[in-house]
């Protein structure tokens, strides 16, 4: 895109920082926890029989691009007969940031990283989530490994949890590993560089499309949404450009899914009450029913994770343009994902979406909170000590971290729909080609490229509906209230 449409990022600054304090978040940690920081001199070290040294491995990060806030590595073994052990190692962020401690308050306050287009506004401090405690390229750090055997048809038949001290050999990221694993690009510079990594990450691949075909079987709902990310030039926004999914991205989720997995039934299995992270049956089938019966569909009375599955997978080969349409309504229908506390012998909801029963946030204890909890209980458990939170405590933590992490998505969409705003700001009359993404007595909406965003129609929409192309022109914006107008170009 032209330089001449790049926008200073000032004003969505404002705009992000005001959107935070509205959603009870807060942007900036206080003297307190500044102070706290200051007296932090290093990442964390520790010894004895507990801690395994698995430096020697051939641990590899994959994250987005600019990411420094690197959670987990993850390593692949070959067992014989086809099955593999994979290795996934989480940063030890507990071993610094103690409970009760300024910096935990914080943590607890907002409970997640909140990633706008404006500004970054991390959990814990970057010196922290970026140095100290994140496992960066070439440095020891502490972690909680999560060892899980495959079997080849994606079952995970075995699985353990302790504690090492891991050294990341390779920091990559989505995009470069994604085009090579699919063939069409060359390896990234630092898989070439570090011998064996080429063949870490095929059998890692390997092992992640084994497990999705597993998920997948059992009705994990493969969805595909639009989502924008920001491309600066010369430190100005110059375009909202959808993010792709790709092999590495499949990769990391299902390593994360079964180490989720796990964690949640370890826990289980040492008698600790714990948070879970749930997606209900949906309550609102009958609408989804309804919306597959007008595309010519059918879908069974009751909630099915396997029909539906199936139902989205033969929409996506006939309208793949439409599909991120229709995976949108269906996320929407679905409702929203939420912690409740798990007690042990009682029964709780599984995750509709992902088709698994046993399920946690326990990979990501820089970004989110819930992870961080996991953790403690983990380390509590392993080292034979009670639980450092009562069963009161985490029933009020599962309710305040889905209401933080509910508040954090609508400052994200918020600082989102103002960016599309001040890109825009100044095309006012220029006309582009949409597709309608909404109708009903609510108002009309339009997508379109370059940037990708969405608008309203406030002129010309009669007769519009879901799926048409239509020619619009850009007629109004508000960057504060991240309004963008179209009318029906003639």
């Amino acid at each position: 895109m032209a330089n001449s449409m790049a926008a200073d990022v000032t004003p969505l600054l404002r705009v992000a920082r005001q959107a935070m304090l509205d959603n009870g978040l807060q942007p900036d940690f206080g003297d307190a926890v500044e102070a706290q920081v200051r007296s932090i001199a290093q990442a964390a070290t520790e010894t004895g029989p507990e801690i395994r040294d698995l430096r020697n491995l051939l641990w590899v990060s994959i994250d987005n691009d600019s990411s420094r806030d690197l959670d987990q590595l993850s390593v692949a073994q070959p067992i014989g007969g086809g099955g593999f052990k994979i290795l996934v190692a989480i940063a030890d962020v507990d071993a610094i940031v103690k409970i009760g401690s300024p910096i935990d308050a914080h943590g607890r306050s907002n409970t997640t990283s909140v990633y706008t287009v404006a500004a970054i506004f991390p959990m814990l401090p970057e010196k922290l989530s970026t140095d100290l405690t994140s496992l960066g390229e070439d440095q020891e750090r502490l972690a909680i490994v999560v060892e899980m055997t495959i079997a080849p048809d994606g079952a995970v038949t075995q699985s353990d949890i302790y504690r090492a001290l891991v050294v990341n050999r390779a920091k990559l990221a989505y995009n470069g590993v994604g085009a090579w694993l699919e063939g069409g690009e060359k390896p990234p510079a630092r898989v070439a560089a570090v011998a064996g990594v080429d063949q870490q990450l095929r059998i890692q691949d390997g092992v992640a499309q084994s497990l999705r075909a597993a998920r997948q079987a059992r009705g994990a709902l493969n969805l595909e949404t639009i989502e924008a990310r920001p491309v600066f030039t010369a430190g100005a926004l110059s375009d909202l450009r959808p993010e792709e999914n790709n092999r590495a991205k499949q990769l990391i989720e299902e390593f994360m899914v079964a180490a989720n997995g796990v964690t949640a039934q370890f826990l289980a299995g040492k008698g600790f009450a714990s948070l879970r992270r749930v997606l209900r049956t949906p309550k609102r089938w009958d609408r989804i029913v309804a919306l597959a019966a007008a595309l010519g569909e059918s879908l069974p009375p009751t909630p099915s994770a396997l029909a539906l599955s199936a139902f989205l997978l033969k929409r996506r080969q006939i309208d793949p343009t439409l599909f991120p349409d229709l995976s949108l309504s269906i996320i929407k229908l679905l409702g929203a994902g939420e912690y409740v506390l798990d007690v042990p012998g009682k029964t709780i909801e599984g995750h509709f979406g992902l088709a698994v029963a046993d399920y946690t946030h326990s990979t990501a204890p820089n970004r989110r909170f819930p992870d961080l909890i996991a953790q403690r209980l983990v380390k509590a458990a392993l080292s034979g000590r009670p639980s450092p939170y009562t069963e009161e405590e985490l029933n009020a933590l599962a309710a305040h971290c889905t209401e933080q992490q509910d508040n954090a998505a609508k400052v994200e969409r918020s600082v989102s729909k103002s960016a599309a705003a001040l890109l825009l700001a100044r095309r006012i009359g220029a006309k582009f080609d949409a597709i309608v993404t909404g109708a009903s007595e609510k108002g009309t909406w339009v997508r379109i490229s370059a940037p990708t965003t969405e608008g309203r129609v406030v002129r010309g929409f009669e007769g519009l509906d879901v799926g048409d192309r239509v020619r619009v022109e850009l007629i109004h914006t508000d960057v504060a209230r991240g309004f963008i107008d179209f009318a029906r170009a003639r």
